[in-house]
């Protein structure tokens, strides 16, 4: 009977911190819809006249750059790159090596078998970034700190392989370890100028008149594919899912708790 009320106690905790889950959701989708809402970047000077800055936004535009980068790999002009670096290797399995531990033979080479896997192991991950802005065709508002905005990703995502063909062998007073090094493997992300997002943010204008939008000291920050009715429903339709699997686990929790009660006064 112990058993039954741990598990029915668990059960009925985890309901909770569902619905205490849930309840975190909806504030997110409560605090995403009254966010200001500006149609064309050109209201939103004037909205920053009127209003007292900084204001927290949703606005969406075309990325676009004065001076874009050139991605390499993907061959495409972008404003936030990314190129990762992996080392490409064969490296023969531990059981390889335990076979040739076992075989009396004198050249293990040519009578064990030597079974490979392709491993793969990080060198360098280099990030580059250029200012940008969006631009709908009415105005431009510049994004700042967008790698670390919510949602946020790299949309494109290309990759290179430069072959080395170089071998290396290891040797230690237990075993002969080969490592076949194949080459470098390059891969590039890239968000290309043109790209359509929409940022959720603080909106302020600067003295000489250039808009930004970037990172609330507190509230919502999105940098997204995804439009601002995107991220409410989504948030709303977990929220909601979250509710009904609560409701299940607290009452089948609570019916354990009881069903252990009634056994331990029997």
């Amino acid at each position: 009977m112990a058993c039954l009320f741990v598990v029915g106690s668990i059960v009925y905790f985890s309901g909770a911190a569902l619905y205490i889950f849930a309840g975190k959701h909806v504030r997110e989708a409560r605090i995403l819809k009254s966010v200001t809402r500006v149609n064309q970047l050109k209201d939103l000077a004037q909205l920053l006249d009127e209003e007292i800055s900084p204001l927290a936004v949703t606005i969406s535009g075309e990325v676009a750059s004065e001076n874009p980068m050139k991605c390499e790999i993907a061959n495409l002009r972008g404003v936030i790159a990314e190129e990762t670096v992996e080392k490409i290797y064969l490296k023969n399995e531990d059981f390889t090596i335990r076979q040739k531990e076992k075989c009396n033979c004198v050249n293990h080479n040519k009578t064990c078998n030597v079974a490979w896997t392709l491993h793969s192991e990080f060198i360098s991950s280099i990030p580059k970034e250029v200012p940008w802005y969006l631009d709908d065709g009415t105005d431009r508002v510049y994004v700042v700190g967008a790698r670390f905005a919510t949602d946020f990703v790299l949309p494109v995502r290309r990759s290179k392989f430069d072959e080395l063909g170089q071998t290396l062998v290891g040797e230690t007073s237990y075993h002969i370890q080969d490592i076949k090094i194949l080459g470098l493997k390059r891969i590039e992300r890239v968000l290309p100028v043109g790209t359509l997002l929409t940022v959720v943010g603080e909106a302020s204008k600067d003295d000489d008149g250039t808009i930004r939008i970037q990172q609330p000291p507190k509230g919502p920050f999105y940098v997204s594919c995804k439009m601002i009715d995107e991220h409410i429903a989504d948030f709303e339709g977990s929220a909601r899912l979250c509710k009904y699997i609560s409701m299940g686990l607290t009452t089948i929790g609570a019916s354990l708790i009881a069903k252990n009660a009634i056994g331990s006064r029997g």
